[in-house]
């Protein structure tokens, strides 16, 4: 078993077939089929079962999918961590909220961009639960998402803590008030969200159960349903601006910690730290320190 028996293992897997596997890795269907026979004799086991629609993993196949997996994330980690010379370079692709993006993130991302032109970085945003899946995955080196993440495979740093509050239209005198209004809704951002699940639950807390969503793609969307009464949402009060100053929203504070949120930066446990995300991690700490002082 070698690793280019397990990447054409892996992908016979993804894509169930054979010869769709040989097109994927250039090469021609009967190498392919050959080598999975080959591996099949080797581990002892059939991995596939083969119908005349494709291919199918057996139970074995299963249990063999996530070590082959690993094994190639740790090729490539090995081929990153050879070609790295210690000089920033290459590839960076980090993920965040939008909203600490909005808040947090400009002026830190323009001081890296300056400093280390030879760094290819891309900035994704998401929810908590899509960026924490694409950190597990491989797909982001790191990202700035909603706390406390607690997960074997992943390491966190802290990052900044936020004050949440309720947004309403300007005509709800009070938070309490809205278990009195009828057909609540809530005006979030799609599934995955943390302000969201977070203000499912403080409602729930007080009674207000079986609430009607409306989602939204971007936070201003959002901003302009709940100014025009449509609903309520949950966000940082550091994103608003001065925009509920001229009267378009009431603000809402919420007691003790219930109105606290750490927002985290997580990384693969395993993954291989590039120097230019490590160069990252130091630049963005005294960035925030500096924002934070002003």
């Amino acid at each position: 078993m070698d690793a280019a028996d397990l990447r054409m293992f892996q992908s016979v897997a993804s894509t169930g077939s054979m010869s769709k596997a040989a097109h994927e890795l250039n090469t021609v269907q009967s190498n392919v089929t050959a080598r999975i026979r080959s591996l099949e004799d080797e581990v002892g086991f059939a991995l596939f079962e083969r119908t005349h629609r494709g291919v199918t993993l057996t139970a074995a196949g299963q249990r063999l999918l996530p070590f082959a997996a690993r094994a190639a994330r740790l090729l490539e980690d090995a081929k990153r961590a050879v070609a790295d010379e210690g000089t920033p370079s290459g590839a960076l692709m980090i993920g965040s909220l939008d909203t600490t993006a909005a808040l947090h993130l400009s002026p830190a991302l323009a001081r890296y961009v300056a400093a280390y032109p030879a760094v290819d970085l891309s900035l994704r945003t998401g929810t908590t639960a899509e960026l924490i899946a694409q950190v597990l995955d491989r797909q982001l080196d790191g990202a700035y998402v909603c706390g406390p993440v607690n997960h074997p495979d992943l390491l966190t740093d802290p990052f900044v803590r936020e004050e949440l509050v309720i947004l309403t239209g300007p005509s709800i005198a009070s938070f309490e008030s809205l278990s009195k209004k009828p057909d609540l809704k809530i005006v979030v951002l799609k599934a995955g969200c943390s302000y969201r699940q977070k203000l499912e639950t403080m409602l729930a807390r007080r009674g207000i159960v079986g609430t009607r969503l409306l989602e939204f793609g971007t936070i201003e969307s959002i901003i302009a349903c709940v100014s025009a009464g449509v609903g309520v949402t949950l966000l940082p009060r550091a994103l608003l601006g001065s925009v509920w100053e001229r009267g378009r929203l009431r603000v809402h504070p919420l007691p003790g910690d219930e109105g606290q949120v750490d927002t985290v930066f997580i990384r693969h446990r395993e993954a291989f730290a590039s120097s230019a995300l490590r160069a990252f991690m130091e630049l963005v700490r005294p960035a925030l320190t500096m924002a934070a002082a002003e």
